[in-house]
């Protein structure tokens, strides 16, 4: 089954207003969408390091209650937000393909990835 949404667990938590902590939420995959609409945002136009709020923005559906919108991802401490840019590089990245091979030295079979931009 393909999973097109995540569940994580923030390190410290996102603290809002009233004081409560909120660390529960899930992430979706990104869509083309999502980055092609998020480098025309004002807010990265003045300041391409905002992209990553941006996008996170676009892609945490939810955060025990709390409406995610870009001020709350920018009030998250760093060690929750270098979580969230993690996951979210993780979940969007594809993974190599590899084929099995054998080593003609030692007759071990090693699984490696496919590289198609390189010749030979």
């Amino acid at each position: 089954m393909f999973t097109t949404v995540y569940d994580f667990e923030l390190p410290r938590g996102y603290v809002d207003g009233a004081g409560n902590v909120h660390k529960k939420g899930k992430m979706r995959l990104a869509t083309a969408g999502d980055e092609i609409s998020a480098t025309r945002d004002p807010r990265v136009m003045m300041n391409p390091s905002y992209l990553t709020i941006v996008i996170l923005s676009r892609v945490i559906t939810e955060l025990e209650g709390v409406e995610i919108l870009p001020t709350v991802i920018e009030h998250m401490f760093t060690a929750d937000l270098a979580f969230l840019q993690d996951m979210y590089q993780r979940i969007n990245s594809i993974e190599p393909p590899t084929m099995e091979v054998v080593c003609p030295e030692c007759g071990k079979v090693h699984s490696v990835p496919i590289n198609f931009t390189r010749e030979g």
